[in-house]
């Protein structure tokens, strides 16, 4: 492994998270470009900023950028909520998603509390 973020069970999970977002909007009907743009960019911020806190070396920094990477997974949650009340969109792999999602704010989570212990 080159860096610091594949290593990360979080940042590989991130991963599967974008190829599972980029399906899940790839047969959205017309209209809900908005959805797609936010999803798109929300699932690709997890994955950059937990690459990004990896490769940091202050705990308080990774901490950061762990945190946003976060935020931008309850960020994806939000909009699969959108789209399962919305109708649009295949209903198990958006549950699929809801599932990974919390995995990796759980992951985060953790990386977190251990960065505030050292």
């Amino acid at each position: 492994m080159r860096f610091d973020h594949e290593r990360l069970d979080v940042y590989r999970a991130a991963l599967g998270f974008v190829v599972l977002s980029s399906r899940l909007v790839h047969d959205l009907p017309t209209g809900y470009g908005y959805l797609v743009d936010q999803l798109r960019r929300a699932a690709l911020s997890i994955t950059l900023n937990t690459a990004e806190g990896a490769g940091e070396f202050a705990p308080v920094e990774k901490a950061r950028f762990y945190r946003m990477a976060k935020r931008s997974a309850t960020e994806c949650a939000a909009v699969l909520d959108v789209m399962r009340e919305l109708s649009v969109g295949d209903l198990a792999a958006i549950e699929d998603g809801l599932d990974r999602l919390a995995k990796i704010v759980s992951m985060h989570v953790k990386l977190c509390k251990s960065l505030e212990k050292s």
